[in-house]
């Protein structure tokens, strides 16, 4: 995506351009890359991370927006990654509070012997026949290994399994042939593009020695192991130095690696997409929780209730990198027929679908029987180009992203001769510092803060931002917060502070990762226009640049999560 003219020189890249030096440089700011960032940052490496898009733009942004254990990972016996994957839950569920929550989720279950005999061959490797649905005996043993894990930290409860009747008083709209259903408890995280800015934030609040910019390309490497690099959006290209460069481009690395001169074959990535629906009824059907369960074709899908929304996926099919990242009509389709294979009576159409978005799971290039038994873990591989060590992350997945960045930080930190003096584990993340986690505690913060700008707006922004909302909400205590007229649930006061802080370059960053507006489907012409005159008043944007920017995002929602915004009637 690309704007008519160029926008004035960033600080950002200014802060690289000055001093074109580092130990380390991170490429690739997805939710891994900026784990990485803030652990060398926090223990005190001179480390740069650039972005070629916005922040967390790519893979991760095309998450199902929860942090889970992988249950499903025990089939194929990847107990390692289980066990520090549910470790990293309850961890988050403590470091996180203000976007990462507990989740109950419900299996429905239609059999109860099912594939008895052929889910402990798929454990050993042995191809199976047929794919049938796991019974409830199954569903049991799984889960029951899976609550031993979830011993660590005590955050959730145990599961349950309720029969027949049961399941059909608290979820009616089941299909009426539900034997059983089994509920545990993972975790939602409702804001994941948020919460990666509060780890990057982290990391530059280090101090100087931690720089990053979104919107720098690295395309090469000198014969002396110099990082090339291009700003984007004005096009100026420069070097950084380093001692060592660590690839975490995540589906993309081997496309870096190409450009780095290294070339490499890691890579098999997997595309999973997904449709959010404004659909009060399936809302309502799934009575505050998820849904996750096992479709016809033995994929695991899930119906998720978030933000007044109810999310569907994913899908999991081989992907070429090289080609766009759409969510497809046959996966719409897909869609709807997993919907029906749980709430029968329930109509879906397209015209509910508020947002479809995709992406590219970093998964490593492997020989499968399926898509879902390619391994979800993650492995570092070592290169060099020009006397330059060159790490490539390989895998990776939101729940671990804390425990990546450390383990990738501790090979960086051993290849520079240092040593580790902080640990992240433990560490509250961005506005998760002085969060109120207990009823009295949230109301104690209200009322300090609510006597300022009223209960109900430091409410909203509260759970918008966590504490983080705090510098906000000294500014609106000594300005204007009238809201927008297009968007009345964000001010222009609260928009104008996003922009000034969270390194926004283009519209459609506002409308995609600094707020839910896309997500909701809030997004309409008239919010366009509007947004356009705040985030160009704040950047310094002429009109002719306000217009490009406005055309700009319309053809980036329309083309790549089919919200025809100039077009409503013809949207979703």
């Amino acid at each position: 995506m690309s704007t008519q003219k160029s926008s004035p020189a960033r600080s950002t890249v200014t802060a690289l351009t000055e001093r074109p030096s580092a130990d380390v440089v991170v490429i690739g700011a997805g939710i891994n890359g900026i784990a990485t960032f803030r652990d060398l940052a926090l223990n005190g490496v001179d480390v740069v991370l650039v972005e070629r898009d916005d922040y967390v733009a790519g893979a991760s942004a095309a998450s199902s927006h929860m942090v889970h254990g992988g249950i499903r990972y025990l089939e194929n016996g990847e107990f390692r990654l289980v066990q520090e994957s549910v470790h990293e839950r309850n961890a988050l569920l403590r470091l996180a509070p203000h976007y990462v929550r507990p989740l109950r989720t419900t299996i429905p279950i239609f059999s109860t012997f099912s594939s008895l005999l052929s889910a402990p061959l798929k454990f050993v490797g042995v191809k199976g026949g047929a794919k049938k649905e796991r019974g409830a005996l199954i569903i049991k043993v799984g889960l029951t290994i899976y609550d031993t894990f979830s011993r660590d930290g005590g955050r959730v409860p145990r599961h349950q399994f309720r029969g027949a009747a049961a399941s059909r008083r608290e979820l009616p709209k089941l299909r009426d042939d539900v034997k059983w259903t089994a509920t545990y408890y993972d975790a939602s995280m409702h804001d994941p593009e948020r919460l990666a800015l509060d780890v990057l934030n982290d990391g530059l609040a280090a101090g100087s020695h931690a720089r990053a910019a979104n919107y720098v390309e690295a395309f090469g490497m000198s014969d002396s192991g110099a990082v090339q690099m291009r700003d984007v959006v004005s096009g100026e290209e420069f070097e950084i130095a380093a001692k060592l460069v660590v690839n975490a481009s995540g589906p993309w690395t081997d496309e870096t690696n190409d450009a780095l001169g290294q070339p490499s074959q890691f890579m098999g990535g997997t595309k999973g997409s997904h449709i959010v629906l404004d659909h009060p009824e399936l809302l309502e059907a799934c009575n505050g929780r998820e849904i996750f369960f096992e479709f016809t074709d033995g994929r695991i899908v899930l119906i998720y209730p978030l933000k007044g929304r109810v999310l569907v996926g994913t899908t999991d099919l081989a992907h070429d990198i090289s080609q766009p990242i759409r969510c497809t009509e046959e996966e719409v389709d897909y869609f709807f027929d997993l919907v029906k294979h749980v709430f029968p009576t329930i109509d879906v159409n397209r015209s509910q679908i508020v947002f479809r978005f995709s992406g590219v799971r970093p998964l490593p290039r492997q020989d499968a029987d399926s898509t879902g038994q390619i391994s979800r873990d993650y492995r570092i591989e070592r290169g060099e180009r020009g006397g330059v060590p060159v790490l490539s992350l390989v895998g990776g997945k939101w729940t671990t992203f804390r425990a990546l960045g450390e383990n990738l930080a501790d090979e960086v930190l051993t290849a520079l001769g240092r040593s580790r003096s902080v640990s992240t584990d433990g560490r509250l993340i961005g506005g998760a510092v002085g969060y109120p986690t207990t009823d009295a505690a949230r109301s104690t913060w209200l009322q300090k803060h609510g006597a300022v700008i009223g209960r109900d707006r430091a409410a909203t922004l509260l759970d918008r931002y966590g504490t983080s909302a705090e510098p906000l909400i000294e500014r609106i205590a000594s300005g204007d917060d009238t809201s927008l007229a297009s968007a009345p649930a964000y001010s222009r006061l609260e928009l104008q502070h996003l922009v000034e802080t969270e390194q926004v370059v283009r519209l459609v960053d506002v409308v995609l990762r600094r707020t839910s507006m896309g997500f909701t489907g809030a997004v309409t012409s008239a919010v366009l226009d509007e947004l356009a005159d705040v985030v160009g008043e704040v950047l310094g944007w002429d009109e002719a640049q306000r217009r490009a920017e406005r055309a700009a995002a319309a053809e980036y929602l329309a083309e790549h999560h089919g919200v025809e915004v100039d077009h409503p009637q013809e949207a979703r």
